[in-house]
C-alpha cells in the first residue's frame, strides 16, 4: 500500500482493525498486510471480494468478521479468536465510525446513543479486551481515529463532532492508564478524506473547493495519507509517543 515507508517491526505483528473492509478501513488493512502484518478486522457488511484481493494481492487471507460493534461482546468474541489465529493483538486500529449528516432539531435520544456507540463506545471495550494480551507481549499500539471536524467546530452533525472529541479526551486517559504497562494509545486526526462515499454523499464542487481553500497543502487527502501515519504510529518508530492527538489534514487546523 505504501510507496514511500517500510516498518520491519511490524512484519508477523497481530493486527486488528474495525471496519477494515471498506473505505479508508480496506485501505489500512492493506497497508498492514503489505508490511507483512496478520490483520483480522471486522465489518458489518459481507468482504468476501475485498478478502478474495488481498489474497491475490498478498499471498495471504486478513482474517475477517462479520461484527456488528455495538454489540460489544460479540466485537470482544471475535478478538478472542484472533488471538487464537494470530497470537495476541499488539495493534488496535479503532477506525469504523458512521458519519451521516444530522441536525440538531432532528436528533432523538435513541439516534444520539446510536452515535456513541459506533463512534465511541467500541474504542473503550476493543482496548479492554487486547490489554492482557498486549502486557503479556511486553506492550502494544493503539490508534484510535479521531476528526479534525472538532477542532474545526463543523456544523451539520453535533453527535459525531461531540464523539470525535471524545475520542480524543478517551485517548489521553487510555494513555496514561496503560503507560505502565508499555502499551501506548494515540489518535489519528484526519481531514477530509475524500473516499467514495464522501464522494457520493458530500463532496460538490463547492465544498471541494472551499475546504482546499482552508489547507495549506493544495491537494486533497487520499486514503493513503492515513494508512502511512496509522504505520508509524503502530511502529515502534513512535515508541515514545502516546497521549498524543496527530492530525493529517493538509494544513487546516494547528495544534500545539
Amino acid at each position: 500500500m505504501s510507496d514511500f515507508v517500510t516498518f520491519h517491526d511490524l512484519k508477523n505483528k497481530s493486527v486488528f482493525i474495525t471496519g477494515g473492509g471498506s473505505g479508508i478501513g480496506a485501505s489500512l488493512t492493506d497497508g498492514f498486510m503489505e508490511q507483512g502484518a496478520n490483520v483480522a478486522f471486522v465489518q458489518r457488511s459481507d468482504t468476501a471480494e475485498f478478502v478474495a484481493e488481498m489474497e491475490a494481492k498478498h499471498g495471504r487471507k486478513p482474517l475477517y468478521f462479520k461484527c456488528d460493534i455495538t454489540d460489544v461482546a460479540a466485537l470482544q468474541s471475535v478478538m478472542k479468536q484472533a488471538e487464537k489465529a494470530h497470537g495476541p493483538i499488539t495493534v488496535v486500529v479503532n477506525n469504523a465510525a458512521n458519519d451521516t449528516r444530522h441536525s440538531v432539531a432532528e436528533m432523538t435520544p435513541k439516534q444520539w446513543d446510536q452515535g456513541m456507540d459506533v463512534n465511541l463506545r467500541p474504542h473503550f471495550f476493543t482496548a479492554q479486551a487486547a490489554v492482557e494480551g498486549m502486557k503479556a507481549a511486553g506492550g502494544g499500539a493503539i490508534i484510535n481515529f479521531s476528526s479534525i471536524s472538532y477542532m474545526m467546530g463543523n456544523a451539520g452533525y453535533p453527535a459525531y463532532v461531540t464523539s470525535k472529541a471524545a475520542t480524543t479526551g478517551l485517548t489521553r486517559a487510555l494513555a496514561r492508564e496503560l503507560g505502565p504497562d508499555g502499551i501506548r494509545v494515540n489518535a489519528l486526526m484526519p481531514g477530509w478524506v475524500l473516499t467514495e462515499r464522501q464522494i457520493d454523499l458530500w463532496a460538490s464542487e463547492e465544498s471541494l473547493a472551499a475546504h482546499l481553500e482552508r489547507q495549506c497543502l493544495k491537494e486533497h487527502l487520499k486514503s493513503r495519507d492515513i494508512v502511512d501515519a496509522t504505520l508509524f504510529l503502530a511502529s515502534e518508530a513512535s515508541r515514545m509517543m502516546t497521549g498524543q492527538a496527530l492530525v493529517v489534514d493538509g494544513g487546516v487546523v494547528v495544534t500545539g
